[in-house]
């Protein structure tokens, strides 16, 4: 069921917690031609969060930053290509769960045509995690 296992590079943004928000940064990304992979933003009080995992992480941020988004950090995180099928994530976490490693934070996407399920991990351990899953 797991197609392919990476580490890659998200972007994390710290932003304003403001309607359109993430409308102005997908419209930064998009107007450079990068292609945006996944996401998830989350707010927390007068303060949000945006992850962005993107084709080109490098021109994405210096888009940003040109554009005033300049609280910015870039993490590893594992990303697993999984047949969108009944019980793939249940695969990923029970492997992950196994190796006794916590799931800090997690987000995906989907698609109903067949195309394949992409997930973002996040873990205690994203080296052990990857190697983990690759042998899955």
């Amino acid at each position: 069921m797991i197609r392919a296992v990476n580490m890659k590079k998200e972007i994390i943004v710290s932003v304003a917690n403001k309607i359109g928000i993430l409308a102005d940064m997908c419209k930064i990304v998009a107007d450079h031609g990068i292609n945006l992979e996944a996401f998830v933003g989350y707010g927390i009080g007068k303060e949000a969060k945006i992850h962005l995992l993107t084709a080109d992480n490098l021109r994405a941020s210096d888009a940003l930053k040109k554009a005033g988004y300049k609280s910015q950090e870039e993490k590893s995180v594992v990303v697993i290509e999984l047949e969108n099928k009944t019980g793939a994530l249940k695969l990923v976490t029970d492997k992950v769960s196994q190796e006794d490693l916590d799931i800090k934070y997690a987000y995906g996407t989907t698609c109903s045509s067949g195309c394949p399920a992409t997930i973002v991990l996040s873990t205690s351990d994203n080296e052990r995690a990857f190697v983990a899953l690759k042998k899955a």
